[in-house]
């Protein structure tokens, strides 16, 4: 959906959205969409600015980062944002931004894509590391097996033991 600006000088666009899996690009991230994306939302002009305020829940589902297997990640999110144009500094020079102006986007089209708001929202939702649970064991490094299930014994050998380096440890 295109939240143009020409519509937004007449009136605040309210928007309530299912996006269906498959429907949003997360642009290659590590997870996928588990069932409906619901977005409620209200975008409104601000000056020269596109405020936007709404809220996103879903649910996603990934790989634990430790030991592989599927994690369910709820996705409940809040988000309150301002655009302003791109025009407004795309110049030569490099520019400082203040402090108080970062969390400002930017777009350079007559308006925003609603759909690249919801999928940029849905990426910062997702934790940096994905873990099953805060006490995974994760893989063993050398038998590759699931740790939080078997007890594999090969903590128990000697280092180096069946190691694709332990020819140079002869010498």
């Amino acid at each position: 959906m295109f939240i143009s600006l020409e519509e937004l000088e007449l009136h605040r666009v309210v928007v309530s959205e299912t996006y269906a899996s498959g429907a949003l690009d997360y642009r290659g991230a590590g997870f996928k969409q588990l069932g409906p994306m619901k977005v409620s939302a209200s975008a409104e002009l601000r000056g020269q600015e596109i405020h936007i305020q709404g809220h996103i829940g879903g649910r996603l589902g990934a790989e634990c980062d430790r030991c592989l297997t599927n994690v369910e990640i709820p996705v409940e999110r809040d988000f309150d944002l301002y655009y302003r144009q791109l025009q407004t500094i795309a110049r030569q020079e490099e520019v400082e931004v203040p402090a108080g102006e970062l969390n400002v986007g930017f777009f350079s089209d007559a308006g925003i894509v609603l759909e690249d708001v919801v999928s940029e929202q849905v990426i910062l939702s997702v934790p940096m590391k994905v873990v099953c649970r805060t006490d995974c064991q994760g893989l063993c490094p050398v038998c590759k097996a699931d740790l939080n299930r078997v007890q594999c014994g090969c903590r128990d050998r000697p280092p180096g033991a069946e190691s694709p380096f332990s020819s140079l440890l002869e010498h």
